[in-house]
Protein backbone atom coordinates (compact mmCIF):
# COMPACT_ATOMS: atom_id res chain seq x y z
CA UNK A 1 0.00 0.00 0.00
CA UNK A 2 1.36 3.38 -0.98
CA UNK A 3 1.76 5.94 1.78
CA UNK A 4 1.00 9.46 0.63
CA UNK A 5 1.76 12.78 2.24
CA UNK A 6 -1.32 13.97 4.08
CA UNK A 7 -2.47 17.58 3.82
CA UNK A 8 -3.50 19.34 7.00
CA UNK A 9 -7.16 18.75 7.65
CA UNK A 10 -7.67 21.72 9.95
CA UNK A 11 -7.26 25.09 8.35
CA UNK A 12 -6.99 27.44 11.30
CA UNK A 13 -3.51 28.14 12.64
CA UNK A 14 -4.48 26.99 16.11
CA UNK A 15 -5.64 23.68 14.69
CA UNK A 16 -2.37 23.25 12.78
CA UNK A 17 -0.46 23.85 16.00
CA UNK A 18 -2.63 21.27 17.68
CA UNK A 19 -1.52 18.62 15.19
CA UNK A 20 2.09 19.29 16.13
CA UNK A 21 1.13 19.08 19.80
CA UNK A 22 -0.49 15.68 19.24
CA UNK A 23 2.61 14.35 17.49
CA UNK A 24 4.88 15.68 20.24
CA UNK A 25 2.60 14.28 22.93
CA UNK A 26 2.75 10.74 21.60
CA UNK A 27 6.43 10.87 20.68
CA UNK A 28 7.27 11.90 24.22
CA UNK A 29 4.66 10.11 26.32
CA UNK A 30 4.23 6.72 24.64
CA UNK A 31 6.96 5.11 26.74
CA UNK A 32 5.00 6.12 29.87
CA UNK A 33 2.15 3.86 28.78
CA UNK A 34 4.29 0.76 29.29
CA UNK A 35 3.78 1.46 32.99
CA UNK A 36 0.02 1.64 32.46
CA UNK A 37 -0.19 -1.52 30.35
CA UNK A 38 2.33 -4.25 29.61
CA UNK A 39 0.40 -4.83 26.36
CA UNK A 40 0.68 -1.10 25.56
CA UNK A 41 -3.08 -0.60 25.54
CA UNK A 42 -3.39 3.18 25.52
CA UNK A 43 -6.97 3.30 26.78
CA UNK A 44 -9.19 2.50 29.75
CA UNK A 45 -10.76 -0.88 30.46
CA UNK A 46 -14.09 -2.69 30.57
CA UNK A 47 -15.05 -4.50 33.76
CA UNK A 48 -17.07 -7.72 33.68
CA UNK A 49 -17.80 -9.36 37.02
CA UNK A 50 -16.30 -12.82 37.12
CA UNK A 51 -14.12 -12.54 34.02
CA UNK A 52 -11.96 -9.48 34.70
CA UNK A 53 -9.89 -8.67 37.76
CA UNK A 54 -10.48 -5.11 39.01
CA UNK A 55 -7.00 -5.12 40.58
CA UNK A 56 -5.26 -6.09 37.33
CA UNK A 57 -5.58 -3.35 34.71
CA UNK A 58 -4.62 -5.36 31.66
CA UNK A 59 -7.47 -7.83 32.16
CA UNK A 60 -9.89 -4.89 31.89
CA UNK A 61 -7.96 -3.15 29.10
CA UNK A 62 -7.92 -6.29 26.99
CA UNK A 63 -11.60 -6.85 27.77
CA UNK A 64 -12.27 -3.45 26.22
CA UNK A 65 -10.50 -4.70 23.09
CA UNK A 66 -12.68 -7.81 23.14
CA UNK A 67 -15.88 -5.82 23.52
CA UNK A 68 -14.95 -3.61 20.57
CA UNK A 69 -13.92 -6.60 18.44
CA UNK A 70 -17.21 -8.38 19.14
CA UNK A 71 -19.21 -5.33 18.04
CA UNK A 72 -17.49 -5.34 14.65
CA UNK A 73 -19.31 -8.63 13.91
CA UNK A 74 -16.70 -9.64 11.34
CA UNK A 75 -17.65 -12.38 8.92
CA UNK A 76 -15.59 -15.56 8.62
CA UNK A 77 -12.72 -15.47 6.15
CA UNK A 78 -10.15 -12.89 5.21
CA UNK A 79 -11.06 -9.49 6.59
CA UNK A 80 -9.31 -6.18 7.24
CA UNK A 81 -9.79 -3.76 10.13
CA UNK A 82 -8.44 -0.20 10.24
CA UNK A 83 -7.53 1.42 13.56
CA UNK A 84 -7.77 5.22 13.37
CA UNK A 85 -5.28 6.54 15.89
CA UNK A 86 -3.77 3.16 16.71
CA UNK A 87 -1.05 4.17 19.17
CA UNK A 88 1.48 1.36 19.52
CA UNK A 89 -0.93 -1.11 17.94
CA UNK A 90 -2.09 -2.74 21.20
CA UNK A 91 -5.67 -3.14 19.99
CA UNK A 92 -4.47 -4.34 16.59
CA UNK A 93 -2.29 -7.05 18.13
CA UNK A 94 -5.15 -8.12 20.37
CA UNK A 95 -7.45 -8.48 17.35
CA UNK A 96 -4.84 -10.47 15.43
CA UNK A 97 -4.63 -12.99 18.27
CA UNK A 98 -8.39 -13.52 18.04
CA UNK A 99 -8.59 -13.97 14.27
CA UNK A 100 -5.80 -15.63 12.29
CA UNK A 101 -7.39 -14.59 8.98
CA UNK A 102 -7.52 -10.93 9.96
CA UNK A 103 -5.30 -8.15 8.62
CA UNK A 104 -5.00 -4.77 10.32
CA UNK A 105 -3.96 -1.27 9.27
CA UNK A 106 -3.28 1.45 11.82
CA UNK A 107 -2.61 5.15 11.39
CA UNK A 108 -0.94 7.59 13.77
CA UNK A 109 0.80 10.96 13.55
CA UNK A 110 3.66 9.84 15.80
CA UNK A 111 6.88 8.68 14.08
CA UNK A 112 7.88 6.95 17.32
CA UNK A 113 4.68 4.92 17.37
CA UNK A 114 5.07 4.00 13.70
CA UNK A 115 8.64 2.81 14.20
CA UNK A 116 8.20 0.95 17.49
CA UNK A 117 4.67 -0.24 16.78
CA UNK A 118 5.72 -1.86 13.51
CA UNK A 119 8.52 -3.66 15.35
CA UNK A 120 5.91 -5.23 17.63
CA UNK A 121 3.85 -6.20 14.58
CA UNK A 122 6.77 -7.87 12.80
CA UNK A 123 5.72 -11.28 11.51
CA UNK A 124 2.04 -10.44 12.00
CA UNK A 125 -0.53 -9.33 9.44
CA UNK A 126 -0.54 -5.74 10.52
CA UNK A 127 1.14 -2.43 9.71
CA UNK A 128 1.10 1.13 11.02
CA UNK A 129 1.25 4.18 8.74
CA UNK A 130 2.23 7.74 9.62
CA UNK A 131 -0.95 9.48 8.54
CA UNK A 132 -3.72 11.77 9.68
CA UNK A 133 -6.80 9.66 10.43
CA UNK A 134 -9.03 12.35 8.93
CA UNK A 135 -7.50 11.75 5.50
CA UNK A 136 -5.71 8.45 5.00
CA UNK A 137 -4.33 6.66 1.95
CA UNK A 138 -6.51 3.62 2.67
CA UNK A 139 -8.62 2.95 -0.46
CA UNK A 140 -12.34 3.63 -0.40
CA UNK A 141 -14.67 0.69 0.37
CA UNK A 142 -11.71 -1.54 1.27
CA UNK A 143 -12.07 -2.64 4.92
CA UNK A 144 -14.69 -4.63 6.81
CA UNK A 145 -14.21 -2.80 10.10
CA UNK A 146 -12.95 0.50 11.52
CA UNK A 147 -12.23 1.30 15.16
CA UNK A 148 -11.32 4.46 17.05
CA UNK A 149 -10.33 3.77 20.66
CA UNK A 150 -9.77 6.97 22.66
CA UNK A 151 -8.18 8.57 19.61
CA UNK A 152 -10.84 10.55 17.77
CA UNK A 153 -11.03 12.91 20.75
CA UNK A 154 -7.83 14.50 19.44
CA UNK A 155 -9.94 15.99 16.64
CA UNK A 156 -12.93 16.61 18.89
CA UNK A 157 -14.69 13.59 17.31
CA UNK A 158 -14.82 15.71 14.18
CA UNK A 159 -17.13 15.05 11.28
CA UNK A 160 -14.02 14.68 9.08
CA UNK A 161 -12.84 11.67 11.07
CA UNK A 162 -16.29 10.09 10.95
CA UNK A 163 -16.51 10.65 7.18
CA UNK A 164 -13.14 9.00 6.69
CA UNK A 165 -14.32 5.90 8.51
CA UNK A 166 -17.41 5.83 6.27
CA UNK A 167 -15.30 6.26 3.13
CA UNK A 168 -12.93 3.36 3.74
CA UNK A 169 -15.60 0.93 4.97
CA UNK A 170 -17.17 -1.64 2.68
CA UNK A 171 -20.99 -1.72 2.55
CA UNK A 172 -22.36 -3.35 5.73
CA UNK A 173 -18.98 -2.81 7.40
CA UNK A 174 -19.01 -1.60 11.00
CA UNK A 175 -17.41 1.33 12.78
CA UNK A 176 -16.89 1.12 16.55
CA UNK A 177 -15.81 4.04 18.76
CA UNK A 178 -14.80 3.70 22.39
CA UNK A 179 -14.25 7.04 24.09
CA UNK A 180 -15.29 9.68 26.60
CA UNK A 181 -17.87 12.23 25.48
CA UNK A 182 -19.60 15.31 26.81
CA UNK A 183 -23.28 15.02 27.64
CA UNK A 184 -23.84 18.73 27.03
CA UNK A 185 -22.18 21.69 25.35
CA UNK A 186 -18.93 22.92 26.97
CA UNK A 187 -20.62 26.25 27.73
CA UNK A 188 -23.19 24.40 29.85
CA UNK A 189 -20.68 22.63 32.10
CA UNK A 190 -20.57 23.55 35.78
CA UNK A 191 -17.46 25.31 37.08
CA UNK A 192 -15.78 22.12 38.34
CA UNK A 193 -16.49 20.18 35.15
CA UNK A 194 -15.35 23.07 32.97
CA UNK A 195 -12.07 23.44 34.90
CA UNK A 196 -11.31 19.71 34.74
CA UNK A 197 -12.29 19.57 31.07
CA UNK A 198 -9.89 22.38 30.10
CA UNK A 199 -7.03 20.81 32.06
CA UNK A 200 -7.77 17.40 30.54
CA UNK A 201 -7.72 18.76 27.00
CA UNK A 202 -4.51 20.71 27.59
CA UNK A 203 -2.64 17.79 29.16
CA UNK A 204 -3.59 15.26 26.49
CA UNK A 205 -3.50 17.70 23.53
CA UNK A 206 -7.18 17.18 22.76
CA UNK A 207 -9.14 19.45 20.47
CA UNK A 208 -12.05 18.59 22.73
CA UNK A 209 -14.57 15.85 23.43
CA UNK A 210 -17.56 15.52 21.16
CA UNK A 211 -21.06 16.02 22.53
CA UNK A 212 -22.56 12.53 22.37
CA UNK A 213 -25.91 13.62 20.87
CA UNK A 214 -24.13 15.60 18.13
CA UNK A 215 -21.77 12.75 17.28
CA UNK A 216 -24.72 10.38 16.95
CA UNK A 217 -26.48 12.90 14.70
CA UNK A 218 -23.37 13.39 12.57
CA UNK A 219 -22.95 9.65 12.03
CA UNK A 220 -26.51 9.39 10.73
CA UNK A 221 -26.11 12.47 8.50
CA UNK A 222 -22.95 11.00 6.97
CA UNK A 223 -24.89 7.88 6.01
CA UNK A 224 -24.33 5.37 8.79
CA UNK A 225 -27.28 3.22 9.80
CA UNK A 226 -28.03 1.13 12.87
CA UNK A 227 -26.20 3.62 15.10
CA UNK A 228 -26.11 2.22 18.64
CA UNK A 229 -24.91 4.29 21.62
CA UNK A 230 -24.05 2.45 24.84
CA UNK A 231 -23.17 4.27 28.06
CA UNK A 232 -20.55 2.03 29.68
CA UNK A 233 -19.29 4.54 32.26
CA UNK A 234 -19.77 2.14 35.16
CA UNK A 235 -17.95 -0.62 33.26
CA UNK A 236 -15.00 1.71 32.70
CA UNK A 237 -14.91 3.19 36.21
CA UNK A 238 -12.83 0.42 37.87
CA UNK A 239 -9.95 1.03 35.46
CA UNK A 240 -10.24 4.81 35.84
CA UNK A 241 -9.83 4.41 39.59
CA UNK A 242 -6.40 2.93 38.89
CA UNK A 243 -5.22 6.38 37.79
CA UNK A 244 -4.05 7.81 41.16
CA UNK A 245 -2.20 4.59 42.04
CA UNK A 246 -0.59 4.49 38.59
CA UNK A 247 0.53 8.12 38.94
CA UNK A 248 2.14 7.51 42.35
CA UNK A 249 3.72 4.27 41.18
CA UNK A 250 5.14 5.88 38.06
CA UNK A 251 6.64 8.80 39.99
CA UNK A 252 8.19 6.46 42.57
CA UNK A 253 9.75 4.39 39.79
CA UNK A 254 11.24 7.50 38.19
CA UNK A 255 12.75 8.57 41.53
CA UNK A 256 14.06 5.06 42.23
CA UNK A 257 15.72 4.93 38.81
CA UNK A 258 17.07 8.49 39.22
CA UNK A 259 15.24 9.65 36.11
CA UNK A 260 13.96 13.14 35.51
CA UNK A 261 10.25 13.28 34.79
CA UNK A 262 9.79 14.78 31.31
CA UNK A 263 7.50 17.78 30.88
CA UNK A 264 5.12 15.79 28.70
CA UNK A 265 5.05 13.03 31.31
CA UNK A 266 3.93 15.62 33.86
CA UNK A 267 1.22 16.78 31.46
CA UNK A 268 0.16 13.19 30.92
CA UNK A 269 -0.02 12.53 34.65
CA UNK A 270 -2.02 15.69 35.31
CA UNK A 271 -4.41 14.92 32.46
CA UNK A 272 -4.92 11.41 33.83
CA UNK A 273 -5.82 12.92 37.20
CA UNK A 274 -8.32 15.31 35.59
CA UNK A 275 -9.79 12.40 33.63
CA UNK A 276 -10.59 10.81 36.98
CA UNK A 277 -12.05 14.06 38.33
CA UNK A 278 -14.11 14.55 35.16
CA UNK A 279 -15.47 11.03 35.44
CA UNK A 280 -16.95 11.91 38.82
CA UNK A 281 -19.13 14.56 37.13
CA UNK A 282 -21.50 12.02 35.63
CA UNK A 283 -24.09 14.62 34.63
CA UNK A 284 -21.57 16.16 32.26
CA UNK A 285 -19.29 13.34 31.08
CA UNK A 286 -19.76 9.73 30.05
CA UNK A 287 -17.82 6.91 28.45
CA UNK A 288 -19.56 5.33 25.46
CA UNK A 289 -19.26 2.57 22.91
CA UNK A 290 -20.78 3.64 19.60
CA UNK A 291 -21.45 1.11 16.86
CA UNK A 292 -22.49 2.22 13.37
CA UNK A 293 -23.01 0.26 10.15
CA UNK A 294 -22.43 1.49 6.61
Amino acid sequence: MKTTSIPLTYQQESKNALREDITHFYDEATSDYSFWSKDLNMHFGYFVLGSTNPFKRDTMLNEMNRQIYNRLQLIDGKTTVADLGCGMGGTMRNFLKKNKQLSTIGVTLSPFQVREGNKLLKGKKGMILKENYCETSIPSHSVEGVVGVESLCHSGHSKESLREAFRILKPRGRFVIGDAFLKKEPSQLCFGSSFSYKKLCKGWSLDGLGVISKVEKNLKEIGFSKVTVEDISFRVAPSVFHVPFAIVGFLMLQVFQHKKVKSQSWNNLKASFYALVSGLHMNDFGYYLITAEK
